[in-house]
Protein backbone atom coordinates (compact mmCIF):
# COMPACT_ATOMS: atom_id res chain seq x y z
CA UNK A 1 0.00 0.00 0.00
CA UNK A 2 1.09 3.50 -0.74
CA UNK A 3 2.31 5.72 1.99
CA UNK A 4 2.90 9.55 0.41
CA UNK A 5 -0.11 11.42 -0.17
CA UNK A 6 -1.24 12.78 -3.54
CA UNK A 7 0.47 16.09 -4.50
CA UNK A 8 -1.14 19.33 -4.72
CA UNK A 9 -0.35 22.03 -6.80
CA UNK A 10 0.73 25.06 -5.48
CA UNK A 11 1.83 28.05 -7.57
CA UNK A 12 4.80 29.78 -6.51
CA UNK A 13 6.93 32.69 -8.82
CA UNK A 14 6.50 31.98 -12.67
CA UNK A 15 9.20 29.33 -14.02
CA UNK A 16 7.57 25.29 -13.65
CA UNK A 17 9.80 24.07 -16.12
CA UNK A 18 13.50 24.17 -16.27
CA UNK A 19 14.23 25.83 -19.80
CA UNK A 20 17.38 24.25 -20.13
CA UNK A 21 15.50 20.85 -20.38
CA UNK A 22 13.18 22.74 -22.80
CA UNK A 23 15.40 24.79 -25.25
CA UNK A 24 13.25 26.29 -27.53
CA UNK A 25 12.46 28.80 -24.89
CA UNK A 26 16.03 30.46 -24.79
CA UNK A 27 15.96 30.55 -28.42
CA UNK A 28 16.16 34.15 -28.96
CA UNK A 29 13.33 34.06 -31.81
CA UNK A 30 11.36 32.86 -29.13
CA UNK A 31 12.79 34.64 -26.36
CA UNK A 32 11.87 38.06 -27.96
CA UNK A 33 8.13 37.21 -28.15
CA UNK A 34 8.46 38.18 -24.26
CA UNK A 35 8.21 36.22 -20.51
CA UNK A 36 4.58 35.67 -20.96
CA UNK A 37 5.14 33.75 -23.55
CA UNK A 38 8.26 31.84 -22.37
CA UNK A 39 6.41 31.49 -19.64
CA UNK A 40 3.36 29.74 -21.18
CA UNK A 41 5.40 27.51 -23.41
CA UNK A 42 7.30 26.19 -19.95
CA UNK A 43 3.66 25.36 -18.53
CA UNK A 44 3.05 23.19 -21.69
CA UNK A 45 6.00 21.89 -21.18
CA UNK A 46 4.81 20.74 -17.53
CA UNK A 47 1.99 19.23 -19.16
CA UNK A 48 3.39 17.58 -21.49
CA UNK A 49 5.62 15.62 -18.83
CA UNK A 50 2.41 14.95 -16.69
CA UNK A 51 0.69 13.46 -19.75
CA UNK A 52 3.71 11.46 -21.06
CA UNK A 53 3.67 10.03 -17.73
CA UNK A 54 0.23 9.28 -17.43
CA UNK A 55 0.46 7.75 -20.71
CA UNK A 56 4.05 5.54 -20.43
CA UNK A 57 2.14 3.96 -17.11
CA UNK A 58 -1.34 3.52 -18.48
CA UNK A 59 0.07 1.94 -22.32
CA UNK A 60 3.71 0.49 -21.58
CA UNK A 61 4.33 -0.33 -17.68
CA UNK A 62 0.93 -1.51 -16.18
CA UNK A 63 0.28 -4.08 -18.96
CA UNK A 64 3.43 -5.67 -18.51
CA UNK A 65 3.86 -5.67 -14.88
CA UNK A 66 -0.14 -7.19 -14.77
CA UNK A 67 1.42 -10.19 -17.02
CA UNK A 68 4.28 -10.77 -14.55
CA UNK A 69 2.19 -10.31 -11.39
CA UNK A 70 -0.51 -13.26 -13.00
CA UNK A 71 2.42 -15.36 -14.48
CA UNK A 72 1.47 -14.88 -18.04
CA UNK A 73 4.55 -12.69 -19.43
CA UNK A 74 5.98 -15.92 -21.13
CA UNK A 75 9.11 -15.72 -18.67
CA UNK A 76 9.57 -18.05 -15.53
CA UNK A 77 10.30 -15.93 -13.03
CA UNK A 78 10.68 -16.27 -8.95
CA UNK A 79 7.94 -15.90 -6.99
CA UNK A 80 9.27 -12.74 -5.54
CA UNK A 81 9.60 -11.55 -8.95
CA UNK A 82 5.69 -12.13 -9.06
CA UNK A 83 5.00 -10.10 -5.98
CA UNK A 84 7.07 -7.35 -6.46
CA UNK A 85 5.24 -6.98 -10.20
CA UNK A 86 1.76 -6.61 -8.13
CA UNK A 87 3.28 -3.79 -6.05
CA UNK A 88 4.58 -2.22 -9.41
CA UNK A 89 1.50 -2.12 -10.79
CA UNK A 90 0.14 -0.31 -7.67
CA UNK A 91 2.99 2.35 -8.01
CA UNK A 92 2.72 2.77 -12.33
CA UNK A 93 -1.38 3.59 -11.42
CA UNK A 94 -0.52 6.19 -8.88
CA UNK A 95 1.76 7.70 -10.86
CA UNK A 96 -0.77 7.95 -14.15
CA UNK A 97 -3.43 9.20 -11.78
CA UNK A 98 -1.46 11.34 -10.07
CA UNK A 99 -0.03 13.00 -12.82
CA UNK A 100 -3.46 13.69 -14.06
CA UNK A 101 -4.81 15.03 -11.01
CA UNK A 102 -2.29 17.20 -10.60
CA UNK A 103 -2.29 18.17 -14.37
CA UNK A 104 -6.04 19.52 -13.50
CA UNK A 105 -5.01 21.12 -10.80
CA UNK A 106 -2.09 23.20 -13.02
CA UNK A 107 -4.56 24.33 -15.14
CA UNK A 108 -7.31 25.32 -12.79
CA UNK A 109 -4.34 27.55 -10.81
CA UNK A 110 -2.97 28.30 -14.41
CA UNK A 111 -5.60 28.87 -17.05
CA UNK A 112 -3.15 26.57 -19.58
CA UNK A 113 -5.11 23.35 -20.59
CA UNK A 114 -3.35 20.12 -21.35
CA UNK A 115 -3.61 17.90 -24.06
CA UNK A 116 -3.67 18.42 -27.22
CA UNK A 117 -7.15 19.78 -29.58
CA UNK A 118 -6.69 16.60 -31.45
CA UNK A 119 -6.71 14.18 -28.58
CA UNK A 120 -2.94 13.10 -30.16
CA UNK A 121 -0.49 11.04 -27.96
CA UNK A 122 2.62 11.88 -27.32
CA UNK A 123 5.54 10.94 -29.83
CA UNK A 124 6.87 7.98 -28.27
CA UNK A 125 3.46 6.11 -28.32
CA UNK A 126 3.56 6.79 -32.39
CA UNK A 127 7.22 5.68 -32.41
CA UNK A 128 6.83 2.67 -30.46
CA UNK A 129 3.60 1.40 -32.53
CA UNK A 130 6.34 2.14 -36.55
CA UNK A 131 9.14 0.19 -33.97
CA UNK A 132 6.18 -2.52 -33.57
CA UNK A 133 4.87 -2.97 -37.20
CA UNK A 134 8.37 -3.53 -38.40
CA UNK A 135 8.87 -6.67 -36.47
CA UNK A 136 8.35 -9.61 -37.62
CA UNK A 137 4.95 -11.22 -36.66
CA UNK A 138 6.85 -14.44 -35.15
CA UNK A 139 8.55 -12.26 -31.89
CA UNK A 140 5.30 -10.27 -31.96
CA UNK A 141 4.56 -9.48 -27.93
CA UNK A 142 8.31 -9.72 -27.03
CA UNK A 143 8.47 -6.08 -27.86
CA UNK A 144 5.94 -5.34 -25.34
CA UNK A 145 8.36 -6.54 -22.34
CA UNK A 146 11.30 -5.31 -23.63
CA UNK A 147 9.45 -1.73 -24.29
CA UNK A 148 8.89 -1.84 -20.72
CA UNK A 149 12.53 -2.94 -19.57
CA UNK A 150 13.81 0.23 -21.62
CA UNK A 151 11.63 2.63 -20.77
CA UNK A 152 12.17 1.61 -16.70
CA UNK A 153 15.52 1.45 -16.68
CA UNK A 154 16.82 4.67 -19.03
CA UNK A 155 17.33 8.12 -16.60
CA UNK A 156 15.78 11.04 -18.09
CA UNK A 157 17.00 14.30 -17.41
CA UNK A 158 13.69 15.41 -16.19
CA UNK A 159 13.40 12.73 -13.54
CA UNK A 160 16.99 13.52 -11.99
CA UNK A 161 17.09 17.79 -12.94
CA UNK A 162 13.55 18.52 -11.39
CA UNK A 163 13.73 17.31 -7.70
CA UNK A 164 17.04 19.72 -7.55
CA UNK A 165 15.63 22.62 -8.93
CA UNK A 166 14.91 25.12 -6.72
CA UNK A 167 13.82 27.93 -9.02
CA UNK A 168 10.42 25.23 -9.32
CA UNK A 169 7.36 25.52 -7.05
CA UNK A 170 8.00 22.89 -4.68
CA UNK A 171 5.03 21.33 -5.39
CA UNK A 172 6.55 20.50 -8.57
CA UNK A 173 9.74 19.05 -7.06
CA UNK A 174 7.60 16.77 -4.73
CA UNK A 175 5.46 15.39 -7.78
CA UNK A 176 8.59 14.34 -9.28
CA UNK A 177 10.83 13.52 -6.35
CA UNK A 178 7.76 11.23 -5.14
CA UNK A 179 8.28 9.72 -8.75
CA UNK A 180 12.07 9.61 -9.07
CA UNK A 181 12.28 7.21 -6.12
CA UNK A 182 9.86 4.54 -7.00
CA UNK A 183 11.53 5.11 -10.68
CA UNK A 184 15.33 3.89 -9.09
CA UNK A 185 13.27 0.26 -7.19
CA UNK A 186 11.76 0.26 -10.46
CA UNK A 187 15.00 0.09 -12.25
CA UNK A 188 16.76 -2.53 -10.71
CA UNK A 189 13.53 -4.10 -11.20
CA UNK A 190 13.48 -4.51 -14.72
CA UNK A 191 17.30 -4.73 -14.99
CA UNK A 192 16.76 -8.05 -13.59
CA UNK A 193 13.79 -8.62 -15.93
CA UNK A 194 15.53 -7.87 -18.89
CA UNK A 195 18.41 -11.14 -17.66
CA UNK A 196 15.31 -13.26 -17.60
CA UNK A 197 14.24 -11.87 -20.91
CA UNK A 198 17.30 -12.72 -22.86
CA UNK A 199 17.96 -15.79 -21.54
CA UNK A 200 14.36 -17.08 -22.76
CA UNK A 201 14.93 -15.82 -26.55
CA UNK A 202 16.37 -17.74 -28.91
CA UNK A 203 19.09 -16.65 -30.85
CA UNK A 204 17.41 -16.23 -33.81
CA UNK A 205 14.51 -13.71 -31.47
CA UNK A 206 17.80 -12.23 -30.21
CA UNK A 207 18.77 -11.56 -33.59
CA UNK A 208 15.63 -10.15 -34.37
CA UNK A 209 14.88 -7.95 -31.79
CA UNK A 210 18.42 -6.76 -30.34
CA UNK A 211 18.86 -3.99 -33.38
CA UNK A 212 15.47 -2.77 -32.87
CA UNK A 213 16.40 -1.42 -28.92
CA UNK A 214 18.23 1.91 -30.14
CA UNK A 215 14.91 2.59 -31.88
CA UNK A 216 12.97 2.35 -28.60
CA UNK A 217 15.43 4.05 -26.55
CA UNK A 218 15.64 6.98 -28.60
CA UNK A 219 11.51 6.69 -29.03
CA UNK A 220 11.66 7.54 -25.02
CA UNK A 221 14.38 9.85 -25.24
CA UNK A 222 13.75 11.93 -28.39
CA UNK A 223 12.02 15.52 -27.97
CA UNK A 224 8.82 15.20 -28.90
CA UNK A 225 9.16 17.76 -32.07
CA UNK A 226 5.58 17.69 -33.34
CA UNK A 227 4.32 18.91 -30.01
CA UNK A 228 7.21 21.62 -30.13
CA UNK A 229 6.29 22.74 -33.06
CA UNK A 230 2.22 23.04 -32.45
CA UNK A 231 2.91 25.46 -29.29
CA UNK A 232 5.36 27.59 -31.42
CA UNK A 233 2.77 27.89 -34.11
CA UNK A 234 0.21 28.50 -31.21
CA UNK A 235 2.16 31.95 -30.46
CA UNK A 236 2.14 32.42 -33.75
CA UNK A 237 5.53 31.96 -35.18
CA UNK A 238 5.28 31.42 -39.42
CA UNK A 239 6.60 28.18 -40.42
CA UNK A 240 9.87 29.21 -41.79
CA UNK A 241 11.02 30.87 -38.30
CA UNK A 242 9.50 27.33 -36.27
CA UNK A 243 11.77 25.23 -38.49
CA UNK A 244 14.45 27.28 -37.76
CA UNK A 245 13.95 27.20 -34.19
CA UNK A 246 13.58 23.41 -33.85
CA UNK A 247 16.54 22.72 -35.91
CA UNK A 248 18.90 25.07 -33.94
CA UNK A 249 17.93 24.08 -30.54
CA UNK A 250 18.00 20.10 -30.99
CA UNK A 251 20.86 19.94 -32.94
CA UNK A 252 21.27 16.09 -34.19
CA UNK A 253 24.60 15.75 -32.23
CA UNK A 254 23.36 17.36 -29.16
CA UNK A 255 20.41 14.94 -29.22
CA UNK A 256 22.54 11.92 -29.90
CA UNK A 257 25.13 12.89 -27.26
CA UNK A 258 22.01 13.51 -24.59
CA UNK A 259 20.51 10.21 -25.62
CA UNK A 260 23.45 8.34 -25.30
CA UNK A 261 24.33 9.99 -22.06
CA UNK A 262 20.73 9.36 -20.43
CA UNK A 263 21.53 5.32 -21.46
CA UNK A 264 24.30 4.58 -20.51
CA UNK A 265 23.42 2.41 -17.79
CA UNK A 266 20.80 0.84 -19.99
CA UNK A 267 23.31 -0.06 -22.60
CA UNK A 268 25.44 -1.56 -20.00
CA UNK A 269 22.91 -4.04 -18.53
CA UNK A 270 22.60 -5.09 -22.51
CA UNK A 271 26.52 -5.68 -22.68
CA UNK A 272 25.87 -7.63 -19.63
CA UNK A 273 23.56 -10.01 -21.26
CA UNK A 274 25.98 -10.25 -24.13
CA UNK A 275 23.26 -9.02 -26.10
CA UNK A 276 26.38 -7.21 -28.43
CA UNK A 277 27.58 -10.74 -29.32
CA UNK A 278 25.19 -10.89 -31.89
CA UNK A 279 26.50 -8.27 -34.92
CA UNK A 280 23.45 -6.74 -35.91
CA UNK A 281 22.75 -5.69 -32.54
CA UNK A 282 25.68 -3.91 -32.13
CA UNK A 283 25.96 -2.45 -35.62
CA UNK A 284 22.56 -0.85 -34.41
CA UNK A 285 23.44 0.72 -30.96
CA UNK A 286 26.66 1.59 -32.75
CA UNK A 287 24.87 3.58 -35.62
CA UNK A 288 22.54 4.97 -32.86
CA UNK A 289 25.65 6.21 -31.55
CA UNK A 290 25.23 4.85 -28.16
CA UNK A 291 28.40 2.82 -27.60
CA UNK A 292 31.15 4.80 -25.49
CA UNK A 293 34.27 4.03 -26.93
CA UNK A 294 35.26 1.50 -24.52
CA UNK A 295 31.84 -0.58 -25.58
CA UNK A 296 33.46 -0.88 -29.08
Amino acid sequence: MRSRPQRSFEASGSLYFPPELHPVVTHPLVAACGSEQVEWLLLRRLHDYLDFTSELESLGVIPVATAISRGRSGLHLPDGMRADAFKIVTDEAWHAQGSYDFAQQLQRASGVAPGRPDGSPPAFAERLDAIREGLPHEVRGVEAILFAIVSETLISGVLSAIPRDDRLPRSVRDHVRDHAEDEGRHHVYFRSVLRHLWAALTPKERKTVGPHVPAAIYAFLEPDYTRAIEDLRLLGLPDRIIEQVVEESWPRQQVVHDVSEASRSLVRYFAEVRAFDEPGTRNAFEEAGLLSDAER
